[in-house]
């Protein structure tokens, strides 16, 4: 079993890609504690998706691709803000429309330069194809990232709980939203190269989900949520070296695993002190 869990560390790919993805998992994981309480999932989904044409075109023109990811990340939160604030439709209708259209424009640009962009590796990354300078820009990225998060915890958590008192205090919801938004953006471009378009938003879902289920406390919720994604991280890397199959796919289910470990708990519990309830209730009449 040891030398299972040691094998795949000896190659310097393995190493890299493992790198890229804790520090994903573990920005992802941060900042999905907010996006769960807020309701913005699928928002994480709108951004995730509407990035990919910035990548194709990055591609295309030999640029970072983060840069193009960046550029068409931001662009989406502003043209969801727009389109919410300038017409009659509901915030998730208006996420619909923007993420829809820039996805299906991503597939259009990839469909008209098959020879620059490998689809397969736009949609589930290619983690283990990233270099030394990926390794860099993700790790600067994530550290960026979490530093902010982790600064203004109260201020984002009080704006999730409730924006009204945020702003009687003097927090501008407008300006954390934003700030929520941007880093979002940047998490999304952290992850892209772990995991893809398609499954970042399960990394930025599922990590706070189960965190909300085994706890109510902000505090716990930041320790959980990028304990357990790290967890999932490394087994899921030793299954698919293991298995031979996609690491990232292998990540996501590790931690859809553990989401529903923990949903079956805290059912059990549930009953467990509903049954305790009731024979109390029935002891005393």
């Amino acid at each position: 079993m040891i030398d299972l869990l040691l094998e795949p560390l000896t190659y310097g790919f393995v190493q890299r890609g493992l790198a890229v993805t804790l520090v994903a998992s573990i920005v992802c994981a941060l900042l999905s504690c907010w996006l769960v309480l807020i309701g913005w999932s699928l928002m994480g989904d709108a951004v995730s998706h509407a990035v990919l044409p910035g990548v194709v075109l990055a591609y295309a023109f030999a640029l970072p691709f983060a840069l193009g990811a960046l550029v068409f990340g931001l662009g989406a939160v502003a043209l969801i803000g727009g389109v919410r604030d300038t017409t009659k439709l509901k915030e998730d209708t208006a996420i619909g429309v923007v993420f829809t259209s820039l996805f299906a424009l991503g597939l259009v640009l990839v469909s008209v330069t098959p020879s620059q962009v490998d689809l397969t590796h736009i949609l589930f990354g290619n983690v283990l194809g990233v270099s030394g300078q990926d390794v860099l820009l993700v790790g600067v990225s994530g550290a960026l990232v979490a530093a902010t998060l982790l600064l203004r915890r109260r201020d984002l958590t009080l704006y999730a709980f409730d924006p009204t008192h945020a702003h009687a205090v003097g927090i501008s919801p407008r300006r954390i939203s934003a700030l929520l938004l941007a880093l979002l953006a940047v998490t999304v471009v952290v992850a892209l190269q772990a995991v893809g378009v398609i499954l970042v938003v399960a990394m930025l879902i599922i990590p706070g989900a189960t965190a909300y289920l085994l706890t109510t406390r902000m505090a716990r919720m930041l320790v959980i949520a990028p304990v357990m994604a790290s967890a999932c991280a490394v087994v899921g890397f030793v299954a698919s070296y293991a298995l031979d199959a996609s690491a990232a796919g292998c990540v996501v289910v590790a931690q859809g695993l553990v989401f529903t470990l923990a949903y079956a708990s805290v059912r059990v519990r549930g009953h467990l002190r509903t049954r305790q309830v009731a024979v109390v209730h029935a002891r005393v009449s």
